[in-house]
């Protein structure tokens, strides 16, 4: 692929996005390119018990963003060097995984995902966020098994 200067990735800590972070950076250093590393967060839907619902547990609103951060300073830290050496950026944004993504998409030149996510079904062969990333993105995209 020529032309390459601006690679996204996204990650959400299950073993294909690893593999689909170490690709994209792979990638990044053939071609010159900087690599963006995102993660996606939204709060969980609060359980509903009758008559009037549950009460969220203490560090509702913070815990899901905390735990998106942590694993994308994981993944990030566990990437090697390369040479050429390769600019990194990470980004943790709310929403949606695939709008993140498809909006990411008008930014960039390539769009790396991996095949499923840690949701879904294990003999789904591709994951709904990668599905619907390949149909709406505004550039290609790869996506790793």
């Amino acid at each position: 692929m020529a032309g390459i200067s601006s690679i996204v990735v996204g990650v959400d800590g299950s073993d294909t996005s690893r593999a689909a972070l170490h690709w994209a950076h792979e990638e990044a250093a053939h071609h010159g390119a900087s690599l963006t590393v995102v993660t996606a967060w939204h709060l969980p839907t609060l359980p509903m018990s009758p008559p009037l619902g549950a009460l969220p547990d203490e560090g509702y609103e913070s815990q899901p963003k905390r735990n998106a951060l942590a694993t994308l300073d994981r993944l990030v830290a566990d990437l090697g060097t390369r040479d050429p050496a390769v600019d990194v950026r990470s980004a943790i944004v709310e929403g949606n995984p695939a709008k993140v993504l498809i909006d990411r998409s008008e930014e960039c030149d390539l769009l790396v995902v991996g095949s499923r996510g840690l949701e879904g079904f294990s003999g789904m062969l591709l994951g709904s966020v990668s599905q619907h990333v390949m149909a709406h993105a505004h550039c290609p995209v790869v996506v790793v098994k």
